[in-house]
């Protein structure tokens, strides 16, 4: 090689010197010749072989998604985020409405925007108000865009209507009240497949899973010997993954009330945070024996052991962790934190890739997620973010992915979750399991004003179950609401409406006749004797004297006399109006005025 043989034997140690590698022995600084800061390979002066470098870049679609903040105009401002110490993220999305928990007097409220209400919000703007608490955790329901539950530190869980287009007025009747707790609600999760299944969790270490559409309780689990910091569903509902204040994490059965399995997450004292991935694997965020935040990856058969162990830094605020089934993104969102950081998961090691980190200079004090088919697929955003800041802005985050085409990506939207409900609670309760319903963004998506748009709202009605009944009557129930829903035909010729009669009834008839053609109103003595109280009670007004006048001469020259009208009846009509009914006397004497009420002496006191 021009000249210069190159020895190739086992002997010949080649190092490199550059960045990554640290070299074991290096020569002196007078015999370098430059060749280590042009990090060269070299041999101890035998071989000289020019720079060949390798770094090998993981492929992904989702390596140069970046964060973008809209502009505070097409924000929401003036929002009085609530103060509550209590771990939540005071904010619940959905394609139609934003909530946030906010400070109320007198109790717990939270507001209700549509999308389109940006700007800054009036003060004396509606709210839902029937808490006597503050409201700790709310939540939209999956399956009907118009519903929210809500609980609070009353004990209570209130489901809540909203209608199309936002309040008009302030709210306070719920639709139903669900009230088993002892002490506060401080958790509220909605069943991913079945239809009014709700899950809430109190500071009494109580599950309670609710059919909201009767409002009874259909199974309770005591299986927490301490406050429960977090719940989450599997893909299909089956499964239900707790975090708890002993610093385990709990795999349960709800139908059956069993724990299947259960390990210690996190040494640190703080609280933790679980969810289930799409694919069955169990990711949680806690704090360590040193109170440094880290987050890990686990499988359902051996939580004793994670797969991996990441500790990310030593704040003090607790980690939420948002995940995106469609794409396997997590993104990891800090109370107090200024940051959102966004990994990617895996089946290569090390399973958890870190991709980027959007940063603002404000802090959060809460954060939604919105559901993907809330998203714009004509600007390829995957994710869009409600950052809630300490000073009353409420910060729209979009995540786009960056592509040059304009039209719809495939490989970034598959099919995702719809609004539509795989089962209903008694077929769940029974111990059905269905995948839920999902949709296709191409085919429903409206490329206008950023994403999907729901069908008009659906009313909940909850139907009240007689406590008492047996099996026999709750099955005759059913059958007669079956009935009802689908008349028979013979049922809808009796339900038709009759024709109107052509003649009146005999009563109004007789009632006509006797009253005569002529019959009208007359002029009773008693208004205009009313009429004249009251402009002699005008008259006492403060420098009325001529009104005052008026009225006493008015008085007294009628004297409850009645004036006689323009057109006198003719002589029939008076005939005919003796003849029918005698015409009461005329009130001739003044009605007395009432006495002047008693005034106390000015050097009596007041009591």
């Amino acid at each position: 090689m021009n000249g210069i043989e190159m020895d190739i034997d086992g002997t010949t140690e080649i190092k490199r010197h550059n960045s990554f590698t640290i070299p074991t022995k290096r020569a002196p600084i007078s015999k370098r010749k430059g060749r280590e800061r042009c990090h060269s390979y070299h041999s101890d002066g035998k071989v000289e072989a020019p720079k060949m470098s390798f770094r090998v870049v993981r492929s992904s679609k989702f390596r140069h998604v970046y964060g973008q903040a809209l502009k505070r105009e097409q924000c929401y401002d003036n929002v009085r985020v609530s103060k509550s110490s209590w771990d939540s993220t005071f904010c619940a999305v959905n394609p139609k409405f934003l909530a946030i928990i906010v400070e109320s007097a007198g109790g717990g409220a939270f507001i209700v925007l549509p999308h389109n209400k940006v700007g800054r919000i009036p003060a004396d703007h509606p709210l839902v108000g029937g808490h006597k608490g503050p409201v700790l955790d709310i939540a939209w329901c999956p399956h009907n865009d118009n519903v929210i539950a809500s609980g609070s530190e009353d004990c209570v869980v209130k489901v809540w209507q909203i209608p199309d287009g936002g309040l008009s007025r302030t709210l306070t009747e719920p639709v139903v009240d669900l009230v088993y707790h002892q002490r506060r609600v401080g958790l509220v999760l909605w069943h991913p497949t079945a239809q009014n299944v709700l899950l809430t969790a109190g500071s009494d270490n109580q599950i309670a899973i609710w059919n909201v559409g009767t409002g009874e309780v259909l199974i309770s689990l005591d299986c927490h010997p301490d406050l429960i910091y977090s719940a989450c569903w599997n893909w299909t509902g089956s499964k239900l993954l707790t975090t708890c204040r002993d610093k385990k994490i709990r795999i349960i059965d709800p139908r059956k009330g069993e724990v299947e399995s259960e390990a210690i997450a996190h040494e640190g004292s703080k609280a933790s945070r679980a969810i289930f991935l799409k694919h069955g694997l169990v990711f949680t965020t806690g704090f360590s024996r040193m109170s440094e935040r880290q987050y890990s990856l686990r499988t359902p058969d051996e939580l004793n052991e994670p797969i991996v162990t990441v500790e990310i830094d030593t704040s003090n605020g607790v980690m939420f962790p948002l995940y995106d089934p469609d794409t396997n993104l997590i993104y990891l969102c800090g109370k107090g934190d200024s940051v959102i950081r966004y990994f990617e998961v895996t089946p290569e090691p090390p399973f958890v890739h870190y991709i980027n980190t959007f940063q603002t200079p404000d802090p959060q004090r809460g954060i939604g997620m919105m559901p993907k088919r809330g998203c714009d697929v004509a600007t390829c955003e995957i994710a869009k973010f409600y950052r809630l800041n300490n000073s009353g802005l409420c910060q729209v985050v979009s995540m786009t992915v960056p592509r040059k085409s304009e039209l719809f990506q495939e490989d970034l939207y598959p099919d995702t979750l719809s609004d539509e409900a795989s089962l209903t609670a008694d077929e769940w309760l029974a111990g059905e399991d269905a995948e839920p319903c999902t949709m296709s963004l191409k085919e429903r998506a409206l490329v206008v004003q950023g994403g999907y748009v729901s069908g008009r709202a659906t009313q909940l009605t909850v139907t009240k179950r007689n406590a008492l009944a047996t099996p026999r009557d709750r099955e005759r129930d059913r059958e007669r609401d079956k009935d009802e829903r689908s008349p028979t035909p013979a049922a809808r010729d009796s339900q038709a409406p009759t024709p109107a009669a052509a003649t009146p009834p005999p009563a109004f008839s007789a009632m006509v006749v006797s009253a005569g053609p002529h019959a009208a109103p007359r002029h009773r003595p008693r208004a205009r004797q009313g009429r004249a109280l009251a402009h002699a009670r005008r008259a006492r007004q403060p420098g009325a004297h001529a009104r005052r006048r008026h009225a006493a001469a008015r008085l007294q020259r009628h004297g409850g006399e009645c004036r006689p009208s323009r057109s006198a009846p003719s002589p029939t009509a008076s005939a005919t109006r003796t003849s029918a009914r005698p015409r009461p006397p005329r009130a001739t004497a003044r009605r007395p005025r009432p006495p002047p009420p008693r005034r106390r002496p000015p050097s009596a006191p007041w009591w």
